[in-house]
């Protein structure tokens, strides 16, 4: 048997916040005391009144690839990339992750299938050898519209690390590029198209919508949802998106671009999520609407990290902050309990007598917070 008490600890409960003690007995929440009178054989860590929140828990994040693929046409050791990936996410507070990757690659694509496939089994080895600081299950993100996506994602098929597919199209002219204008802008920045390029590019990539878009939906969701792998759409800006996700058995709506939308997944009952880094910038880096407004809303159940590991404890924080209506606890929930939850990890996520000891002590001088310790399952790993 193996004990930690955690003393003089601000602990943010799912419904509110007490002042007081934790025992994480054989890497699960056996007591919380707000009398501060907890005892117990193991060894006392004072938390010297910082706030003690249960590990958070990551849906989207696409940060693995910039460590696989540090530079154009460098290939990293997967092995190395995972570690440097996963020690980046422990220390930010992470102790669950689904690590999104790509299924269908478009033509300007620097990885392959092959390359997401390598990159899963470096997980999945790293996880059984204990090399691995956080959690880890995948992520994938499909792209329906590419030729390829299919091929791609029978790479995963008998993968039970598999938890969540997410359905992506970003075809120019709907979803997140509703605006061919800031798809040029976009695009013609990322590659240094000429207008007459992108022009032909833009065709070729409706055409391709066309001709794929639909029948990838449907042969993924009908599959998703025989093998129970949670399914979530992108993007969407109309009701008729979230009409089209709820027929395809959609549980999760990341990263909806308009009030609208988020409006009718959330009636719908779809788990509204949006980018961490979106809260901390104040705003969609693509011009679609603010978190902090279906925040505001009381729109927004979920945060990702997206594409920077830390936003996920400093968004959380700055939420509960700067929008009111949204206490610290309601903002924890937002990434750890509700997002366990919307994939069936329901051992965690929660400081609660019986959830795993999967913690994290914060402290808050400023409006960027200190993640001072973190531990999984009652073990420290940061």
């Amino acid at each position: 048997m193996t004990e930690t008490i955690f003393r003089n600890a601000r602990l943010v409960l799912a419904d509110t916040v007490i002042h007081g003690d934790l025992l994480a007995r054989d890497g699960k929440i056996a007591a919380i005391d707000s009398a501060g009178a907890t005892s117990g054989a193991g060894r006392a860590e004072d938390m010297g009144g910082d706030w003690l929140v249960p590990g958070l828990v990551e849906l989207h994040t696409d940060h693995l690839e910039s460590h696989y693929m540090p530079r154009p046409k460098v290939r990293w050791n997967p092995m190395a990339a995972v570690q440097a990936h996963d020690a980046q996410v422990a220390s930010s507070g992470i102790t669950t992750v689904l690590d999104a990757l790509r299924v269908g690659m478009d033509e300007d694509a620097r990885v392959t299938s092959a390359d997401m496939r390598l990159l899963a089994d470096a997980i999945e080895h790293a996880q059984k050898a204990g090399r691995l600081r956080a959690d880890h299950f995948l992520h994938l993100r499909c792209e329906v519209s590419s030729p390829d996506v299919m091929e791609g994602f029978s790479l995963f098929e008998d993968d039970d690390r598999v938890k969540i597919a997410s359905l992506m199209d970003h075809t120019p002219g709907q979803r997140q590029f509703v605006s061919l204008e800031a798809y040029k802008i976009y695009y013609q920045g990322k590659t240094g198209m000429s207008d007459e390029e992108f022009e032909k590019f833009s065709a070729m990539r409706q055409s391709l919508a066309g001709k794929y878009s639909g029948t990838h939906r449907a042969q993924i969701s009908n599959t998703c949802n025989a093998r129970g792998i949670v399914l979530a759409s992108h993007d969407d800006a109309t009701t008729e998106h979230v009409a089209e996700a709820e027929e395809q058995g959609i549980k999760v709506a990341e990263f909806p671009t308009t009030v609208e939308a988020a409006r009718a997944s959330h009636k719908a009952g779809l788990k509204v999520l949006m980018g961490a880094p979106n809260v901390v910038r104040g705003g969609s880096h693509s011009g679609n609407v603010s978190a902090r407004t279906l925040a505001e809303e009381g729109l927004l159940d979920v945060l990702s990290s997206d594409y920077i590991p830390f936003s996920l404890i400093q968004g959380a924080f700055m939420l509960a902050e700067t929008v009111d209506g949204v206490s610290l606890n309601q903002a924890i929930n937002m990434v750890s309990k509700t997002p366990a939850e919307a994939v069936g990890l329901e051992d965690r996520g929660e400081i609660a007598i019986g959830r795993r000891a999967d913690l994290v002590r914060v402290s808050t001088e400023d409006d960027v917070p200190v993640v001072r310790s973190v531990w999984r399952e009652g073990m420290r790993v940061s």
